[in-house]
């Protein structure tokens, strides 16, 4: 069944009837108030433990010593978290389980970073992710790459689920900003990377522990899940294969299969916040292996948030939703039903909320840890390298409050910006994705030279704000209100455009759009495939054009060399035929003559290399050579 043309109605309120919102009662307020404690206990006790002795590598990157497990959680709640909480229920609920297709992607799109992307960062030894590009192309695109992380980063901060929850809770907004600016600068300054692991470890177990406390009350309140389920059939909401492969179509098994295994990439793969994490673990295997171990968090994850979907959709087609629920924004739908099934039973409403400021926590400490550490390693260190180490540290930490309240203040005053879901990722698909290709540029073709680079980055971020934007105002030109297919009296939030509108209710009588506004309406998981696309393309044509790697050094640690990996996977009778042998140690590339992993920010000498962790000999024997023959192509 295609998500985009279901006729059922997600609900059928009552009309001329309004709910007040049952009051948080003492326990609510207590468990609640017990997480930003724990949570600030975590941080404190991490910034305390070896205080005056800590270095600027154990505040940036846990002295490199995380185990995979805390890693990988740690990894799971940076980009999950408060998002999917809200975003995939609303989403199951309103067009039925054709999204829990996204998890198909799932292990390309971590099976990828850990056989590609995390070998090449963690052989070199890197602190940023960013560094990698000065080490491959030069200075410039090192810095033009981080300006564009930045952006990135602060832009996640623009989503109301803040605002949304104290909106229907009854919170003081300014209070719970405020206790939650405080609490996540505090142990993300003081404790570091570390703390932020730890406390996303235990603020990950918070939230799956809101969401089944959700699933369990609400499937009993409806029957059981056998009826939760029965329901959903009957109306249309369990979905099957859409093999549509029109590229506009907002959610098909190939628009989520594919499109989903580069917006993975973008996350997983190039993106500041979980490459820190990886190379902060002890060994190259244990940084692989918590990559690995995200896959069957995710798959949990997604498929809880399906079932809180199903069981709220069986839930309201019992207990129609008043006209106020209806009206409201669509990330409200799961806080409103969260608030009808658990009122009466004191400390469970609390739980979801802390199991909802988890998410925010995780994924705005996260922001404010990487931020500073690409801000103090990519654009201080390099221009002033004779920092001592206790400034670079009252640095870091400043950099990390600064960006702390910079972020939240965005979170506060920021516009509605449509479903939480769609606009977070459409974000990360928009700037996501020509870092993506900026990565993959350097990675897989050792032609590319700075020119191409720069030139490739500024094209990948010219079309994907065209698109973005785009198809933003052509959705504010829309002036005609859509309708609901099967003649119920569903009311549309009176805030949201037309063209948002028509993500929310399924729809057959709209007609398709032709000419830009058909280029505009691409499908959003799309966004980061289209946009890598542009850079690698443009920046190879540039590179071509001004004489590729000519009279420029090329670091082989650098690339991953894609052909002799595909020809190695061949019989040996065919690598013969296709004349692929292996040479010996003399034809090996003097690697001392490339700079590494820079010391305060500046790139230096191989010979002063610190000594890594490594799991097996990187770049040896015919390896080597078949880099060196690549890069000759």
């Amino acid at each position: 069944m295609s998500v985009g043309v279901s006729t059922s109605a997600p609900v059928s309120p009552t009309s001329g009837t309004s709910m007040s919102m049952p009051a948080f009662s003492l326990v609510d307020y207590v468990v609640f108030v017990l997480l930003l404690v724990l949570s600030l206990a975590i941080g404190l006790y991490h910034a305390c433990r070896g205080w005056g002795r800590h270095t600027v590598g154990e505040l940036l990157m846990a002295n490199r010593k995380m185990g995979c497990l805390p890693v990988a959680l740690s990894l799971l709640a940076t980009f999950q978290s408060a998002v999917a909480i809200l975003g995939v229920p609303s989403e199951i609920y309103r067009f039925g389980t054709q999204y829990w297709f996204l998890g198909c992607c799932y292990f390309l799109g971590l099976l990828i970073p850990a056989h590609i992307f995390i070998p090449v960062f963690y052989r070199l030894h890197l602190t940023s992710a960013y560094e990698y590009l000065e080490l491959r192309f030069n200075k410039t695109v090192r810095v033009c790459g981080t300006v564009t992380f930045i952006f990135q980063m602060v832009s996640r901060m623009r989503d109301k689920n803040v605002a949304s929850m104290l909106t229907v809770t009854g919170f003081d907004l300014w209070l719970s900003v405020l206790a939650l600016g405080i609490v996540c600068t505090i142990y993300t300054a003081l404790g570091g990377l570390k703390a932020v692991i730890w406390t996303d470890v235990f603020q990950t177990v918070v939230m799956f522990l809101g969401q089944l406390a959700v699933i369990t009350v609400g499937s009993a309140k409806v029957g059981g899940l056998g009826r939760v389920w029965a329901v959903a059939s009957q109306h249309g909401r369990i979905s099957g294969f859409e093999l549509n492969p029109d590229p506009f179509v907002r959610h098909t098994f190939w628009t989520l299969a594919i499109g989903g295994v580069f917006m993975m990439l973008s996350l997983y793969g190039v993106n500041q916040a979980q490459v820190q994490r990886y190379l902060s673990s002890r060994t190259e295997k244990a940084a692989m292996l918590s990559c690995y171990a995200v896959f069957p968090f995710q798959q949990v994850s997604l498929c809880v948030g399906s079932l809180i979907g199903l069981v709220m959709f069986t839930y309201y087609q019992e207990y129609p939703m008043s006209i106020q629920q209806a009206q409201a924004a669509p990330d409200q739908f799961v806080l409103y039903f969260v608030m009808d099934i658990l009122k009466g039973l004191p400390g469970l409403p609390g739980l979801f909320i802390a199991c909802l400021f988890s998410g925010s926590l995780s994924t705005i400490s996260s922001a404010f840890n990487s931020l500073a550490t690409v801000t103090m390693e990519d654009l201080i260190r390099p221009w002033f390298p004779e920092f001592s180490e206790a400034r670079a540290i009252m640095l870091s930490r400043g950099l990390a409050f600064g960006y702390g309240l910079l972020c939240l203040g965005m979170a506060y005053i920021s516009s509605q910006m449509g479903p939480v879901l769609q606009a977070a990722i459409s974000i990360f698909g928009m700037v996501g994705g020509p870092l993506l290709g900026l990565f993959c540029l350097g990675m897989f073709f050792p032609c590319a030279n700075p020119p191409g680079a720069i030139v490739g980055l500024l094209s990948g971020l010219v079309m994907a704000f065209w698109i973005g934007i785009g198809s933003i105002v052509t959705s504010m030109g829309s002036s005609m209100p859509p309708s609901s297919t099967n003649g119920s009296n569903f009311s549309l939030p009176t805030n949201l455009t037309v063209a948002t509108a028509t993500t929310l209710m399924p729809l057959t009588t709209v007609s398709k759009p032709t000419g830009l506004r058909r280029f505009y309406s691409l499908s959003y998981l799309w966004y980061s495939a289209h946009n890598s696309t542009t850079v690698i393309v443009v920046g190879l044509i540039v590179s071509l054009l001004t004489g590729r790697m000519r009279g420029r050094s090329l670091n082989p640690a650098t690339i991953y060399p894609v052909l002799p990996k595909l020809l190695a996977l061949l019989p040996l009778s065919w690598q013969k035929r296709l004349h692929c042998r292996s040479y010996g140690q003399d034809h090996l590339v003097d690697t001392g003559v490339f700079p590494e992993k820079p010391r305060n920010g500046v790139l230096g000498d191989s010979r002063d290399k610190e000594p890594m962790a490594l799991d097996d000999t990187a770049y040896q024997g015919s390896s080597s050579t078949c880099i060196l023959q690549e890069t000759s192509l």
